[in-house]
């Protein structure tokens, strides 16, 4: 896979509330303000396969360190691209940010422009997963059966786009 420049973004879904409270702190997302659990795709240039799958971590979890525990079943070689979320790690070309009270240069925007262009394809993969509602809604059913019904679904988004061949 290192010939690859593997794409890498991760989503939050809202879930039930925990009854207790220790549980309730560990899925409480501040950016989404309720309970989340969230997943990480990692999918081919082009949005061709889907490559990995994190499902279920807790919410408040960032997308950096998602990113870290699962880094280590590729290649150290192995290049990703990313969104800011994933700024300050070497292995993932992220976009510039813009300096406080400056403008980027003309190269930088476009070079941001590149970055989206190709950046594109895991949020269109995204969108694929969340077209099924158990995916997009509060999830309602038990909390151990999450990881299965999420990796059933990039299964059904793998057959749709004609990469899961049985």
């Amino acid at each position: 896979m290192t010939e690859f420049e593997l794409i890498v973004d991760s989503y939050e879904q809202p879930i039930e509330r925990p009854s207790e409270y220790e549980i309730q702190k560990k899925y409480y997302s501040g950016k989404k303000k309720t309970h989340t659990r969230k997943s990480q795709l990692i999918v081919l240039p082009n949005g061709k396969d889907i490559v990995d799958i994190v499902a279920g971590k807790p919410g408040p979890k960032s997308d950096i360190n998602l990113f870290r525990e699962t880094r280590k079943e590729f290649e150290s070689k192995q290049r990703f691209n990313g969104d800011k979320a994933y700024e300050g790690e070497e292995s993932i070309k992220t976009p510039h940010k813009k300096p406080k009270k400056q403008e980027l240069t003309p190269e930088q925007k476009e070079k941001n422009k590149e970055l989206a262009s190709a950046r594109i394809f895991v949020e269109h993969l995204i969108r694929l997963v969340k077209i099924f509602r158990v995916a997009q809604e509060r999830f309602r059913l038990h909390a151990r059966k999450y990881e299965q019904i999420i990796m059933t679904i990039c299964g059904l988004v793998r057959l749709r786009i004609g990469t899961f061949i049985f």
